[in-house]
C-alpha cells in the first residue's frame, strides 16, 4: 500500500510555532475580553407652569388658545424667570398681559449614569387669565415638586404646596391628595387637584396643583376661558442599568494575577500548546541539520 506524507519543512514549522505563541494573547483577549456596557443615561424634566386654556371673545364667536409653558426644561438643563406674559389677539386691546409672576420660579433637570432627577420651586406666585386683570386666579406661598429615579432603585416622587392658598380672592384651605372646589358667583369656578403623584419601576412624576378652570370674566372682551393650568410639575425616568450577561465597562474580567498582562483563562493552555509547537519545530529543525552533516 503507497502511502504519501505531506511534511512541512523545518524552518517553515518553527515560523509558525513562534507567530501562534506571539499571537495567544491577543486572540484570548479578543474573544475572552470584557463586552461594554450601555451607558444609557436617563431622563428629567420639570415645568413651572403650563396652560391650556380656550379663551372665547364677546366680539366674535372664535376661541383663543392661550397655550404657554414657563420655564419647561429636559435635561441636562436649568432655567429661572420671574414672570411671563403672553399675548391674545382681541384680547385687552392687544397689550401683553402676567400669566404668572413670582419671587421665586425655578425649574431644574438633571441626568447621570447613576440618577435622573427632576425639580420645581416656586415661591409667592400670582396666576392671571385673560379677562382678569385684578383678580389673580390662584396665589400660592410656595409649591415644589421633585421626581428622583436612581438606578437599581425604587423611583420617589414628591410634591407639596405650602402655605396659604387663595382661589379667584377666596383663601382655600386644600385637601391633602384630594379635590377642592371653589365658586365665586358671577366670576366662575376652579377645581383644584392637589399633590399628584405616580411611580412605576422606572418612572416618577410629581404635581403640585392642577386647576381645572371654567371662568366667565366679561371684561376685556373675554367672555370665558375654559381649560387647565399645571403649576410645578417634575418627571424622571431611571438610567438603564448593564443588560443581563454584560459586564460593566470597567470591570475586572480577568483571573487574579492576569489582568496585568492581558491574559485570560484559556491563555496558559494556549501558550502552552504554541510551546509544544515551538520546541518540536526546534528539534525538527536540529535533526534536519545533523542529517545533512
Amino acid at each position: 500500500m503507497n502511502s504519501t506524507t505531506f511534511r512541512m519543512p523545518a524552518h517553515r514549522l518553527a515560523a509558525f510555532a513562534t507567530a501562534v505563541s506571539l499571537a495567544a494573547g491577543p486572540a484570548v483577549l479578543a474573544g475572552a475580553g470584557p463586552a461594554h456596557a450601555t451607558d444609557e443615561h436617563g431622563r428629567a424634566g420639570a415645568v413651572v407652569l403650563r396652560t391650556g386654556l380656550d379663551v372665547s371673545l364677546l366680539n366674535r364667536t372664535v376661541n383663543v388658545p392661550l397655550a404657554v409653558s414657563l420655564n419647561d426644561v429636559r435635561a441636562p438643563r436649568s432655567a429661572e424667570k420671574t414672570t411671563l406674559s403672553a399675548k391674545l389677539d382681541g384680547v385687552g386691546g392687544g397689550r401683553p398681559f402676567t400669566v404668572l409672576g413670582a419671587e421665586v420660579a425655578r425649574a431644574a433637570a438633571t441626568v447621570s449614569a447613576a440618577k435622573a432627577e427632576g425639580s420645581v420651586h416656586l415661591a409667592h406666585a400670582k396666576v392671571h387669565v385673560p379677562g382678569l386683570p385684578l383678580l389673580s386666579l390662584i396665589e400660592v406661598d410656595q409649591v415644589t415638586a421633585k421626581a428622583v429615579c436612581a438606578a437599581g432603585k425604587k423611583p420617589v416622587a414628591s410634591a407639596n404646596p405650602l402655605g396659604a392658598v387663595t382661589v379667584l380672592g377666596k383663601r382655600t384651605t386644600l385637601t391633602s391628595g384630594g379635590v377642592t372646589e371653589v365658586k365665586v358667583p358671577g366670576v366662575g369656578e376652579v377645581r383644584l387637584d392637589l399633590s399628584s403623584t405616580r411611580t412605576t419601576s422606572r418612572t416618577a412624576a410629581a404635581t403640585a396643583l392642577r386647576l381645572k378652570v371654567s371662568v366667565n370674566p366679561l371684561k376685556l372682551n373675554v367672555a370665558e376661558v375654559e381649560g387647565t393650568v399645571t403649576l410645578a410639575e417634575a418627571t424622571c425616568e431611571a438610567p438603564a442599568g448593564a443588560e443581563p450577561g454584560v459586564t460593566p465597562q470597567g470591570a475586572a474580567a480577568e483571573e487574579p494575577g492576569l489582568a496585568e498582562t492581558g491574559g485570560g483563562s484559556a491563555t496558559p493552555y494556549v501558550a502552552a500548546g504554541a510551546g509544544a509547537l515551538l520546541a518540536a519545530g526546534a528539534g525538527t529543525l536540529a535533526l534536519t541539520r545533523r542529517r545533512r552533516r
